[in-house]
C-alpha cells in the first residue's frame, strides 16, 4: 500500500484551512461530527472559532466536545457549555456535548494491548463521520497534543479520559504509569477509526500557538517557537508524525523547549504504539502547498 498522503502548507488561515481540507479529496458523508479544543478558561493559546468557521460550514458539521476529567470550566455540562458559549463556539456553530447525558458508550477496542474498553460520549452514535481539527502543542503529561489525543482523550467521557489516563483504573488517572497512559491513549483512538471506519474521518493539524502546555491548561506558558503551518491527511499517525518532524526539522532555537516537553514525556511512544496496532502508517509522503 502506498504511503499517506499529508498536505502541508505554512499559511495559516481559515481559507487555508479549508483549501487544504479540499486536497484530501473526500466527501464526508452524512451527519458530520467535528472534533475541535474548547479550550480551558484561562488558557491563552487554544484557537478559536475565527479558525475553523469555513471548515465547519463547508462540511455542515457539528461541534462535538467531551466533559473533562479534571476541576475547571469543562468538567460538566453546564459549565463546559458556558465555556464554550464565552469563547464563541457557539455563536459560529451547532454544538454537541457527547457526554451530557449518561450512560456512556462503551467501545470494544479489538486489538487494544493495554485497555480493551473505550467509554465515549454516547451522542457520538449520531454521527456518520468525523472531522478531527487539532491544535498540534506540547502537553504536560502526553508529551504533544496533536490528531490522536483528539481521538482519544479529546472524544472518551469524563469517565473514560480518566479510564484512558489510569490505563484501565480511573483511581490512577494521576498516578499511573506513563507509558501505559501513552499506550492506552493509542488503543482509544483505534476504537473511534474502527468504529467510524476507513474513509470516514479526515485530519487537520494547525500549527500555530505551540506551547509546551496543552489548551487544557489554565495556566499555559506563552508559544515558545515559531508558527510553522498547517497540515491535513486521512492518516492519524502520519499527520502527527509530519508534525513532529516539522518541529525537528525547524532552525527555530525554541524548539528546543517543546522537544524536551516532548521527549521528557516520551510523548513519540503514542505514535509508535498506534503505528503498532493499525491506526496508521510513521511512513508518509509529504506535498507542500502554496495557495
Amino acid at each position: 500500500m502506498d504511503n499517506p498522503i499529508v498536505y502541508f502548507t505554512r499559511e495559516i488561515s481559515k481559507d487555508s484551512i479549508l483549501a487544504l481540507y479540499k486536497c484530501l479529496g473526500i466527501k464526508l458523508k452524512g451527519n458530520v461530527g467535528v472534533k475541535l479544543h474548547s479550550g480551558e478558561p484561562g488558557n491563552q493559546n487554544f484557537l478559536g472559532p475565527e479558525y475553523w468557521t469555513d471548515i465547519v460550514n463547508y462540511v455542515g458539521g457539528t461541534v462535538c466536545e467531551c466533559n473533562t476529567a479534571y476541576d475547571g470550566g469543562r468538567n460538566t455540562t453546564k459549565k463546559h457549555y458556558k465555556t464554550m458559549q464565552a469563547h464563541g463556539f457557539t455563536d459560529e456553530f451547532k454544538v454537541d456535548i457527547l457526554d451530557a447525558e449518561g450512560p456512556d458508550l462503551c467501545l470494544d477496542i479489538k486489538d487494544g494491548v493495554t485497555i480493551k474498553k473505550n467509554y465515549v460520549g454516547k451522542d457520538i452514535i449520531n454521527y456518520d463521520s468525523l472531522l478531527v481539527l487539532s491544535h498540534f502543542k506540547g502537553h504536560p503529561m502526553g508529551g504533544y497534543g496533536g490528531a490522536l489525543k483528539q481521538l482519544s482523550i479529546g472524544l472518551a467521557s469524563s469517565y473514560g479520559k480518566a479510564y484512558i489516563h489510569g490505563a484501565g483504573e480511573p483511581s490512577k488517572k494521576w498516578t499511573q504509569d506513563r507509558d501505559l497512559f501513552l499506550d492506552s491513549m493509542a488503543d482509544a483512538a483505534k476504537s473511534i477509526i474502527d468504529f467510524f471506519k476507513e474513509g470516514n474521518i479526515a485530519y487537520i493539524n494547525v500549527m500555530e500557538n505551540m506551547s509546551v502546555d496543552c489548551d487544557c491548561c489554565s495556566v499555559a506558558e506563552d508559544p515558545c517557537m515559531e508558527d510553522i503551518g498547517v497540515l491535513a491527511s486521512l492518516d492519524p499517525v502520519a499527520i502527527d508524525e509530519a508534525c513532529i518532524d516539522l518541529v525537528y526539522s525547524s532552525n527555530d532555537k525554541g524548539k528546543d523547549h517543546l522537544i524536551e516537553r516532548i521527549e521528557s514525556r516520551n510523548g513519540l511512544r503514542t505514535i509508535e504504539s498506534a503505528y503498532k496496532i493499525g491506526c496508521g502508517n510513521k511512513k508518509y509522503v509529504l506535498k507542500e502547498v502554496k495557495f
